[in-house]
């Protein structure tokens, strides 16, 4: 590589996917911080980058052809830098296939659930004034990420990893793994919990985790600029 490639990234789960991968391949990168409270993701600059308005995105200057090639979506951007890297990605079908069907679990259903999980534990006490409005959204996604949380500690109760080897889908899933903040107890998931603490204790995760953790704010919390962003975040439609 001679030029670093461009995050376009804010500290969530979904980003830190991403420079957890940057840091564990040895990817040279920079950060373009998309403040997502301030509505930096719908400005045009990004939305060119990434259709769907949200973090992360990334931009390789050397792309495949030798011109800039954007990518949008955690899960295609983690296969794209595997690829590049000709690391946590297997080339054999039968490994790919292993790792593809973990990342897109995690796309397609531990992300998307705990972030409702989040939603309703965190945000929404903050939105609604009738709290016995939240009762029910609280209860159906704390449920399903606990059924997630069981699929995973099943899956690893023969296995250090999702797939074989520590891959991109390992990178994909461990972010989304927050107890505290979705209601449930890492002690009734034992396997889960052990491959928890390590992929915690490696350097390149750490590292990844850490990016831009100066940036974060409480946005469950009360007051006008977290009111605000949640305004950004949550109430949005077509335009």
């Amino acid at each position: 590589m001679t030029r670093p490639l461009e995050l376009w990234y804010w500290p969530t789960p979904n980003g830190w996917k991403i420079t957890i991968a940057l840091e564990e391949m040895g990817l040279p990168y920079e950060v373009k911080p998309v403040n997502i409270g301030a509505g930096e993701q719908f400005a045009p600059a990004f939305q060119a980058l990434s259709p769907n308005g949200r973090m992360p995105a990334l931009v390789d200057p050397d792309g495949p052809d030798g011109r800039p090639v954007p990518i949008f979506e955690s899960g295609a951007i983690l296969q794209y830098l595997g690829a590049k890297s000709g690391r946590f990605y297997p080339q054999s079908p039968r490994e790919k296939a292993e790792v593809d069907q973990w990342l897109f679990w995690q796309v397609g259903g531990l992300g998307p659930m705990a972030g409702q999980t989040h939603h309703f534990r965190q945000y929404a006490p903050a939105m609604t004034l009738d709290q016995r409005h939240l009762a029910y959204g609280v209860r159906r996604y704390t449920d399903e990420t606990n059924r997630l949380y069981g699929v995973l500690d099943r899956r690893l109760a023969d296995r250090d990893y999702v797939a074989g080897e520590y891959s991109i889908a390992d990178m994909a899933i461990w972010p989304w793994i927050l107890p505290t903040l979705q209601g449930q107890d890492l002690a009734g998931f034992p396997h889960l919990e052990a491959w928890h603490a390590r992929i915690a204790a490696r350097p390149a995760v750490v590292a990844g985790r850490a990016v831009g953790d100066e940036w974060r704010r409480n946005l469950a919390a009360a007051g006008k600029e977290a009111d605000e962003a949640r305004k950004v975040l949550f109430g949005q439609r077509a335009r």
